[in-house]
């Protein structure tokens, strides 16, 4: 049986924002950085809601393995949802039936530009397709409670304004609870202006809450959106991972950042991975050290305890105890899944993507290889996500 955790509704948190008269602050789902320990982080700079990283449906769905790499929770994380990246309705409706003990809601990734996730039906590709983008959204609300949030991400459609209005007018007949915006079409690059004009009109069509993400690198940008959009939320990813201070109105990355990070990583031990540690801490740290001081954090070979003399030599702090609850033990019963799937003739043992496959934590993941891969043939160098040069730019549109 799954362990109890505290559920907090997601459309009371919009309701109290509007009744208030400001808008949430919120953290975006971003692949492999948006995890437990730095939704611990951010909740404690005045984060409203957190997003899982980016999950792979299928392979959640198909993999034990998958499942206990991609996703963990303590009884202290919340509000929170998980969000899939999925192409068809079974995955998706089983992946949310087994996270539902554990979350808060749901949310369909319809934004991702990258090509490995458009070559194979994924993000930004299902835009094409708005029916079936629908058809998932209604399938997984028709059976979960309407206590549990069900949203989707998506961008401006290249065909026009109305396109993307009509199109999230369709979504929002789904019943779902609320809708994120990406300011910018797949095909934009980040040195395109997020368009907040659409973004307000967007806003004005739709009677459920509208997110809207792009740009957010202060608590001045968040506010300015839902100055002028209106918006029930503002959505940060690549500001809030430089700097998850952020939103409490701190312009870089508070000292008491650093320190909680390491208090955090200190608890979870084993649970987080030195490269999760190691590259969080290169994207807030960067605007305090030299350059000289940067080459030398990233070139720390593999050894959680190097970085931790680095930040006593650098900023003089140690390891404290750190009070967050213990990682849950979940549990998820793939039973109906395997038997949705049986029923359409899919294979349930493997798909290349179960047991062997896609982990997000082993490599940089396609979706910043790509980046990476860019970035070096326009620089001409060998890039990589530790490169001193590359960091300041690894993401590109990292709000996905």
């Amino acid at each position: 049986m799954a362990e109890l955790k505290p559920k907090t509704s997601i459309a009371g948190l919009f309701e109290d924002a509007r009744t208030k008269k400001t808008y949430l602050k919120i953290c975006a789902p971003m692949v492999r950085y948006s995890k437990l320990e730095f939704r611990n982080l951010v909740r404690t700079f005045d984060t409203d809601l957190t997003f899982s990283s980016m999950i792979m449906a299928d392979s959640f769905c198909h993999s034990e393995k998958a499942r206990l790499n991609e996703f963990t929770t303590n009884k202290d994380d919340t509000p929170m949802i998980v969000q899939f990246a999925a192409n068809n309705t079974i995955d998706f409706l089983s992946a949310a039936e087994m996270v539902y003990p554990y979350s808060d809601g749901v949310d369909l990734n319809c934004g991702c530009p990258q090509r490995w996730a458009m070559q194979d039906g994924y993000g930004s590709a299902l835009l094409k397709t708005p029916e079936l983008i629908a058809d998932m959204l209604a399938t997984v609300r028709r059976n979960l409670p309407c206590s549990f949030s069900v949203s989707v991400k998506v961008r401006l459609l290249q065909k026009s304004l109305a396109a993307t209005v009509d199109m999230c007018r369709q979504l929002e007949a789904c019943g779902i609870t609320f809708l994120t915006v990406h300011g910018r079409t797949a095909a934009d690059k980040i040195n395109v202006p997020v368009n907040k004009d659409a973004l307000k009109e967007i806003k004005a069509s739709l009677s459920i809450p509208m997110v809207a993400n792009g740009d957010i690198f202060s608590l001045q940008d968040a506010d300015e959106m839902h100055r002028i959009t209106g918006c029930d939320g503002v959505m940060s990813a690549r500001g809030i991972l430089s700097n998850p201070g952020l939103y409490a109105g701190h312009r870089q990355t508070p000292r008491e950042c650093i320190q909680r990070w390491l208090d955090i990583t200190a608890q979870a031990d084993t649970d987080i991975t030195y490269q999760a540690m190691h590259h969080h801490l290169s994207f807030m740290a960067e605007s305090m050290l030299s350059k000289t001081q940067r080459v030398t954090f990233n070139g720390l070979s593999k050894d959680k305890r190097l970085v931790v003399d680095f930040l006593r030599e650098h900023f003089q702090l140690e390891p404290r105890p750190c009070d967050h609850p213990p990682k849950l033990a979940c549990t998820f019963d793939d039973t109906a899944f395997r038997k949705r799937a049986q029923a359409d003739g899919r294979n349930t043992v493997g798909d290349g993507k179960g047991e062997n496959g896609y982990v997000s934590e082993n490599t940089d993941g396609a979706f910043f290889k790509s980046m990476v891969d860019d970035l070096a043939k326009e620089d001409g160098e060998d890039g990589g996500v530790d490169d001193v040069g590359v960091m300041g730019g690894l993401f590109g549109d990292v709000e996905i």
